[in-house]
Order: structure tokens, then sequence, then C-alpha cells
């Protein structure tokens, strides 16, 4: 069984955007779509509601088969050096979610799929996000259906955002992607689209997704797909 490809980039922001748009028409050459990864608000007092030209790309890559993808609130720290929903109980989550949720929707990007930051969610968060609607918990070594509690084990291999860049760990993640995709199943590349502004981290990448493609990987998107009707989230 060949295997499935899904590519995602988070930390999309006024400052990463140029970087992010280079690496999508990297994959769009190789007919790969991109699951985006995206936080209303982050470090440095970004908001993603007054920042209309990351919006606009964004709902435009939506349109063109891309996914969008929840990746958290603000952020923020909730315990010192944890994640923000690393360790939320049910209740705050709920709170986070919501106010994620009604941004996403006021800039035309709201999305029934969910990645924590640094991919790492508390079994309160888990919890919480059917609460508001979400429909799929994407974790670091699931794909969580949450309508079904159903979860698919596969594991993401990252630069960035949690995962290291040093140019050891390119080189391991590109033989690890290679492997995973002679096997078949699924394979997750995940890169912060601050590491795509380095030549070593966003080679590495290309090279992993070249090599999928090689053994006859199929890429794809993260997505939801409600009874009767396929469609990207």
């Amino acid at each position: 069984m060949n295997a499935e490809l899904v590519v995602s980039i988070s930390g999309i922001r006024d400052t990463t955007r140029d970087a992010a748009i280079e690496f999508a028409a990297e994959l769009d050459q190789r007919g790969v779509p991109l699951s985006l990864l995206v936080a209303p608000r982050l470090k440095g007092k970004y908001k993603l509601v007054e920042d209309p030209a990351t919006q606009a790309w964004l709902r435009g890559r939506r349109a063109r088969g891309d996914a969008i993808v929840l990746h958290g609130y603000d952020q923020a720290a909730t315990k010192s050096r944890r994640a923000e929903f690393a360790t939320l109980p049910r209740h705050e989550a709920r709170l986070r979610l919501m106010a994620a949720d009604r941004v996403m929707e006021r800039v035309e990007l709201r999305t029934r799929l969910f990645a924590a930051p640094r991919w790492d969610a508390s079994a309160g968060a888990i919890e919480a996000l059917p609460e508001v609607g979400f429909r799929v918990a994407l974790g670091l070594t699931s794909i969580l259906d949450l309508e079904h509690n159903v979860a698919q084990k596969v594991r993401v291999y990252g630069i960035g955002e949690g995962f290291r860049a040093e140019p050891w760990w390119c080189r391991a993640l590109v033989m690890g992607a290679a492997r995973t995709a002679r096997r078949g199943g699924m394979l997750r590349l995940a890169v912060s689209a601050a590491q795509l502004e380095r030549s070593g981290p966003r080679q590495a990448m290309l090279d992993a997704v070249d090599l999928a493609l090689f053994h006859g990987a199929t890429g794809t998107v993260y997505r939801w797909e409600p009874p009767a009707i396929a469609r990207a989230a």
C-alpha cells in the first residue's frame, strides 16, 4: 500500500508568511497540498485579525485544497516550560477553544481540526474539543477521531516548534521519512514557518517530501469527513 503524505506548516504570521509562500510554491510544483496550522495570537503581540494579508493568503490556500488547522489560541505557556494546552483542565481548555473558534470564524478560517501547540494536549483539552465542535485532534503520535473516539497511531516527523533543527536531526528526519514512505501508511511531516527561513531545515523538508514521492506516497491533508460528504476541513 502506498503511503499518504501530510505536510504541515505552523507559526504562520506577518514575519514568516513569505517563507511559507515560497515553500508552498515548491510543494505546488510537486502536487502536494498543505495543512496550515494557525493560531489567532502569537508571541510579540501578534493578532491574526490585524493581519489581513496573512488572512487572505490562508483563505486562498484553503480554496485551492489546503487544510486549515486551529493551533491553539495564543500559544502562551500555562505552566513553566509547558505548551498552552498541555496541562489545562477541561473548563479552561474550553474557554480558550471558544475564544479561538470565534476569531477563526470572524476571519473566515473556521475549522473542525485541532492540533495543540507542540502537539501536546491534556486529557481535559481532548474532552473539551467536541464540546466546542471540533471533530479531529492531531497529536504527536496519533490522529483522534473525536466523533467515534478512534485513534490512528502515526507519529509526526518535525523541525522546529518542539522538534530539533540541528543538521544531524534534519538528516535523521529525511531518513526516517524515507523508511516510513517505503512501508506505506501515513507519513506526517511538520515544520515551523520560522525554520523555513533557514536553508538547512527547508531543504531537509523538501528532501523528505521528494523521497516520499519517490517511494510512491500521495500528498493529502488532515481532514474531517462528515457523513456522505468528503472534503478538506
